[in-house]
């Protein structure tokens, strides 16, 4: 535990371990919706968030491959860009990063001691205590604002939007990737319903773009958009993509704007993240249209081609094959379901999946079970996991109905045995997959990249 020092013994956290432990123990007082305790926490620091230019993203998936881009492609034109994501695959530090550096450890130390007094008051007023992802969002605001400076902020929504603790800022332009099943829980259970949490990050004169599709949610974009006085740039009407071609390390495409045409090769596989480089290039072009971002064609160019994005059809070994994608709810699963048989070529497809409790399982499987040959179901190493032996009896339901009819169903608790069976039943001419929660992916890709420092959480 951090200690207490000094002549008033406040409480002091030592090292960074100390303090991501401290950050974590929020975990308990779990997903709080409101802004109300992070506007505490803003307003007792002196509001450091207005100092910065943010681009806010939001969507069900994509989020994460879109801040990549975007990362990418403004460091290549030359800005300094700040980067807020969850969850992280390999380290807390992850979230915060500053032209693609990962925080210091020390200063987040700094940060988080200046941090913990605030969050003591606040915990002991009406408002109790901020939850580890409040306290995660006001270091980033105050490591950018007040150590690194960036030129612009790329920054990812925890969850929904509305009344999540990001929308404390006001950024210039929004971008809002998808909208399908995951939370619903917490954010309705009708695409409707999420929409118009998502749609909660769009600000008054500030424009939108989105790569939405189903009819209602764009409905629910349009208004939101025309009551805040925000332009909306909506794919398949002022921008769309055209896939030219790909293989399993590159893939072309058109994307085409109001303003031009360009040709994009982006690194990362599938058609959706055409999809997502396209709603990337619409928020660069209105940038440059209106803001006076200077971005050079090359270096846009370079920016997408070099983008790169852990745990997402990301091939982690040769020999075997095995792939990694964090497809977590249906949207993914039936993206995941396209995307393998048109990248990869193979015999026999062996996937592994572990899950959290909280997802929708059954429309997850009801997309996965058609291309897979051998399912390997486990659990992940994580508090919310989804019971192995629930999962294989949601398999058996639709077994019948959705999956191929030599399927082999194998039942391994520990992930570690499972990735073991894995790797040894992926011949040369197979393709091995390991889907799921990205707490898993994490602990999957550290095994096999050999990273034993690895950490990994929301």
């Amino acid at each position: 535990m951090w200690a207490r020092t000094g002549e008033d013994s406040k409480t002091t956290l030592q090292d960074y371990n100390e303090a991501v432990e401290w950050i974590n123990g929020l975990i308990p007082f779990g997903i709080r919706p409101g802004l109300e305790r992070i506007e505490r926490l803003m307003e007792g620091l002196g509001n450091p968030h207005r100092k910065l230019k943010f681009i806010h993203v939001a969507g069900t998936n994509g989020k994460g491959s879109s801040c990549a881009f975007l990362t990418s492609t403004l460091m290549k034109s030359g800005f300094d860009v700040g980067t807020f994501t969850s969850p992280y695959i390999t380290k807390f530090t992850n979230r915060f990063q500053y032209n693609g550096q990962d925080i210091p450890e020390n200063t987040l130390v700094s940060l988080s001691n200046r941090l913990l007094p605030l969050i003591e008051e606040i915990a002991a007023s009406e408002l109790g205590s901020p939850t580890m992802f409040e306290v995660s969002t006001a270091l980033a605001i105050l490591y950018f604002a007040e150590e690194c400076y960036p030129d612009v902020v790329v920054w990812e929504t925890g969850l929904g939007g509305r009344m999540d603790v990001t929308n404390i800022v006001t950024p210039i332009v929004s971008l809002i990737t998808n909208i399908g099943m995951d939370h619903t829980d917490v954010l309705g259970d009708t695409i409707e319903q999420i929409a118009t949490e998502k749609a909660g990050i769009i600000k008054p004169g500030v424009p939108v773009v989105s790569c939405v599709e189903q009819p209602e949610a764009i409905e629910v974009l349009r208004r939101t958009a025309q009551a805040k006085h925000s332009t909306l740039y909506l794919l398949g009407e002022q921008f769309s993509y055209e896939r030219l071609e790909g293989n399993d390390h590159e893939q072309a495409m058109n994307f085409r704007g109001p303003y031009r045409e360009l040709k994009l090769n982006i690194s990362l596989l599938g058609e959706h993240q055409c999809k997502n480089a396209a709603g990337v290039m619409m928020v660069l072009e209105v940038l440059r249209q209106y803001m006076a971002f200077v971005l050079e064609d090359e270096a846009v160019l370079s920016g997408f081609r070099s983008t790169a994005w852990a745990g997402r059809l990301e091939q982690v070994s040769r020999e075997p094959r095995v792939v990694l994608d964090g497809a977590h709810n249906p949207e993914g699963a039936a993206t995941l379901a396209r995307s393998i048989p048109e990248i990869y070529k193979y015999r026999k497809l062996n996937l592994m999946m572990g899950m959290l409790a909280n997802k929708h399982h059954r429309g997850y499987l009801e997309h996965i079970l058609p291309i897979v040959d051998t399912l390997i179901l486990t659990e992940p190493d994580f508090r919310r996991k989804m019971d192995v032996e629930a999962l294989y009896n949601i398999v058996e339901q639709l077994k019948a109905a959705r999956a191929k009819e030599n399927l082999e169903i194998i039942v391994e608790r520990d992930w570690k045995k499972a990735l073991e069976l894995l790797m040894s039943r992926t011949e040369r001419e197979d393709l091995g997959v390991v889907t799921g929660t990205l707490y898993m992916i994490s602990d999957v890709r550290a095994t096999l990249l050999h990273h034993t420092d690895s950490e990994k959480g929301w």
